[in-house]
């Protein structure tokens, strides 16, 4: 229907309240603002009153076209109001997205002694769930309770709705049972509210009860069931709702093809992933990108990942706080420090660094890329650090062996008024572990629940372990297990059996390896460190018994290597390795080292050589273990002045941390390790670690 101005309108036209109100329902609905005003104008010059009923019209009206001020000013001109101007108001402030303007609203209905309609009730319960207001949301259930509008279908939907999305599961299920009719949305509120709360397989039990009730399955119950498909990784169900999905022609549906595309990202099925990915253009966008980077990420596929962050800005979508976070996150596992520095300058360029989350992953990939100032300089530019930004400062501390500087930021970060949690303990207890403050550390660990009300856990406990196994305190490390409610878990038993092997105890070195096989069988570690024990007793009859048994049992030995980032490459070299295109100069280099160390004072320690063999050839195998080997590379690489950062899989043995230390002198440079564990400073002949670790 095409419309002429509305001022050619006739007076008698004009003094048809019906047909107003038909016509100004129409411009509502097409948002034709304009002709709106134009409307409303002529009325007003013509001088007509306006009686409620088309006030509210206008109300409404102005609200759809998102003029709300418009209609405020039309809503507190009116000197009659009845229920449907209240709710019309309640509603206009909700579609307009002002929530808290519209529970003001309602409360205010309430005191002008207005009884609340069932649409009232619902937009103002869908208000509260946007706003996390689940105590309000429980009055509004009260009062609909009181109203009789509990069980109506849209009011308990919302309410059901609300409850799931705040994660009070059990209230939704009653709202739910209790509901008279049971459609769809309801059901996709309860399936959604599972899914979001991490209720993975209550989700996909509420869907199958959905199917067996005959109720229509949609687009939105399919996006929700998806998704706890991918939070189970059940890859099976999975791909049952895709078929159903191409069944339903839902394929091009936005929503939907960012479930699938994140629900294969999770279970791994990179290949089906990118091929719903790349089935129709609408369904790429950041959401989709976003899922498809973090499953490569989580296969350790950075080079995928970061080819699809290219992608996506090759085709205007604009990377957003969670896209960023993943990727950094994995150059922080990953000490990719030269990618991660790049998404850094991203993350300036779009305007994401005052983002708290992102910023904490910064201070955090910093730190693990071994830039321990950049990690502090990033965290000092955060306004208001939350606890995720402390715990990665506090963090990056313990990883550089700076104890002392973790317990001053866990105090700093008390007097801010952060509440720690159970990742501050785990990063405080590692830092004391590393810097051998065990007075501090169990005085952290025991006020956990009594000040701070924080339950210690298995990674807590064996923090613990390591704290006192590392300072030798092998006697009170085993009364500590000995009492613990339940069992070490591997790492525990792993850091007990390590300490044993430092310090030579071969009795409770077999008992926690004994455990650790029983835990993980087809873990060499605890094969290795319980040899390299009896290898420091010359036990080579035992040495030689357990390699047997490795070789019987099929385990093998972790083998040990190093890389080193030159440029945008990383080179990666194991012992003895002579794979390298520069091995020559390599080995050369090496030569000249051993030499210059040597007149500075290096003797080697070939107790690091667990192998029945005379002296000369354990001292050529450890000049070619595979940090030496990085470091020498590095220095006939880099730029002279550049600090070398190696990274190693395994724990630095006791000769290399020697004669990296008389490296570090006789080159003049600042070489950093990071070994499993922890980071190694060395610059002019010592070691931040200070000889503990």
């Amino acid at each position: 229907m095409k419309f002429q101005t509305p001022c050619i309108f006739g007076k008698e036209m004009l003094k048809d309240p019906a047909f107003l109100a038909n016509f100004i329902q129409t411009l509502a609905q097409n948002k034709h603002l304009i002709k709106a005003k134009q409307l409303h104008s002529q009325l007003i010059s013509a001088g007509y009153p306006l009686c409620t009923s088309l006030s509210n019209h206008l109300v409404n009206m102005y609200s759809k076209c998102g003029e709300l001020g418009y209609a405020v000013k039309m809503f507190d001109k009116m000197t009659q109001r009845n229920l449907v101007s209240w709710t019309v108001m309640i509603t206009g402030f909700s579609q307009n997205y002002m929530l808290s303007e519209a529970v003001k609203t309602f409360c205010l209905m309430r005191s002008y002694g207005e009884s609340p309609t069932e649409f009232a009730f619902s937009t103002v319960i869908r208000a509260c769930t946007s706003l996390g207001s689940v105590d309000f949301g429980r009055q509004m259930h009260g009062l609909s309770l009181k109203y009789g509008f509990a069980c109506e279908l849209f009011v308990g939907s919302n309410l059901a709705n609300m409850y799931s999305k705040c994660g009070m599961i059990v209230e939704a299920c009653k709202v739910f049972e209790e509901l008279e009719f049971k459609d769809e949305v309801a059901w996709t509120a309860m399936i959604d509210g599972y899914a979001k709360n991490g209720e993975f397989e209550e989700a996909i039990m509420a869907y199958k009860r959905m199917v067996n009730d005959g109720v229509v399955i949609d687009q939105h119950v399919l996006s929700s069931t998806l998704d706890a498909c991918g939070g189970l990784k059940a890859q099976s169900a999975g791909k049952c709702l895709h078929s159903l999905v191409v069944k339903l022609g839902f394929e091009l549906e936005i929503s939907v093809g960012n479930a699938l595309t994140d629900m294969y990202s999770k279970v791994g099925d990179m290949g089906s992933a990118s091929n719903v990915f790349g089935i129709d253009s609408k369904c790429r966008n950041i959401v989709s990108c976003t899922s498809l980077i973090d499953g490569y990420v989580e296969l350790g596929r950075m080079k995928e990942a970061l080819d699809v962050f290219v992608e996506l800005q090759r085709h205007g979508i604009q990377p957003n706080e969670f896209t960023f976070s993943s990727l950094i996150k994995a150059c922080a596992n990953q000490a990719a420090l030269e990618q991660g520095s790049q998404l850094h300058a991203q993350v300036l360029k779009f305007s994401c660094h005052r983002n708290h989350f992102i910023s904490s992953v910064l201070v955090d990939m910093y730190g693990k890329c071994g830039l321990l100032d950049d990690s502090i300089r990033v965290f000092d530019g955060i306004e208001e650090p939350t606890e995720f930004a402390w715990n990665a400062l506090i963090n990056a501390f313990a990883q550089h062996g700076l104890g002392e500087k973790a317990t001053e930021n866990f105090d700093r970060m008390k007097n801010r008024g952060v509440k720690p949690n159970a990742i501050t303990f785990i990063c405080l207890l590692r830092g004391c572990s590393h810097a051998g403050l065990v007075k501090e550390g169990l005085n952290y660990f025991y006020s956990m629940e009594k000040i701070y009300g924080v339950m210690p856990r298995e990674e807590h406990y064996s923090c613990v372990i390591d704290l006192l196994g590392r300072a030798g305190k092998l006697k009170e490390a085993e009364e500590f297990i000995n009492k613990m409610p339940f069992e070490p878990n591997a790492f525990g038993w792993c850091s007990f059996l390590g300490a044993c092997r430092s310090h030579g105890d071969k009795d409770r070195g077999k008992l926690a390896a004994e455990k650790l096989m029983q835990l993980e069988p087809e873990n060499s570690g605890a094969h290795v460190l319980l040899s390299n024990i009896y290898a420091k007793e010359q036990q080579w009859e035992d040495v030689r018994a357990l390699r047997k048994m490795m070789r019987d049992g099929n385990v093998k030995k972790l083998p040990g290597y190093s890389w080193v980032d030159i440029g945008n490459k990383t080179h990666i070299f194991g012992a003895e390795d002579w794979c390298h295109p520069q091995k020559k100069e390599i080995y050369q280099k090496l030569d000249i080292l051993l030499d210059q160390i040597k007149n500075a004072g290096y003797t080697s320690n070939t107790e690091s050589i667990p192998l029945d063999i005379d002296d000369y050839t354990k001292e050529k195998m450890l000049h070619h273990h595979s940090e030496r080997i990085a470091v020498a590379f590095a220095l006939i690489s880099m730029p002279i002045g550049k600090p070398i950062i190696v990274k190693k899989n395994l724990r630095v043995c006791i000769d290399c941390h020697s004669a990296l230390k008389y490296i570090s002198k006789v080159s003049q440079r600042t070489i950093i390790v990071r070994d499993n564990s922890r980071f190694h400073h060395f610059t002019d002949g010592s070691c931040s670690c200070r000889d503990f670790w």
